[in-house]
């Protein structure tokens, strides 16, 4: 989860589909288990409590209620999960710069993002910041 995310929409996408705001985070276990856990107490309690041939629109309190509090707590936790994310990374916008420079691009890592670098390409694949690093192996910077 190196990329910049932005929170607001981590939590927004949780909301809109279960699931979908740890989808864009590429936390796809937490993914797969708010779908779950969503999708699982929407039908036990449907089951339950519900008609299952009424409309949304008809279903009573007791299913409704929990199902948006489940949606809530998902949206938190993707928005939690965003801010720890981005907070995080060394690249982040207000987070400290890279005092190593380019010295640390010919490691294999962007200076701008602390993320593996494909060593072929002239440019960080996650944040497109150009790596101006001579890859010849004397470590001269072009």
């Amino acid at each position: 989860m190196g990329k910049r995310v932005r929170p607001a929409v981590a939590a927004l996408l949780a909301l809109a589909i279960a699931g979908l705001g740890h989808v864009y985070l590429r936390s796809w276990g937490r993914a797969a288990g708010w779908f779950t856990i969503i999708l699982g107490s929407g039908l036990a309690l449907v089951g339950a409590f519900g008609d299952p041939t009424a409309s949304v629109s008809e279903l009573p309190a007791l299913v409704v209620y929990p199902l948006v509090g489940l949606f809530v707590l998902s949206a938190v936790d993707a928005y939690v999960l965003a801010r720890r994310s981005r907070d995080a990374s060394p690249g982040a916008a207000g987070g400290a710069p890279n005092p190593e420079g380019d010295a640390e691009a010919a490691d294999g890592t962007c200076p701008h993002c602390g993320r593996e670098v494909d060593e072929s390409l002239d440019f960080c694949h996650w944040c497109t910041e150009p790596l101006d690093v001579d890859r010849s192996g004397d470590g001269d910077v072009a």
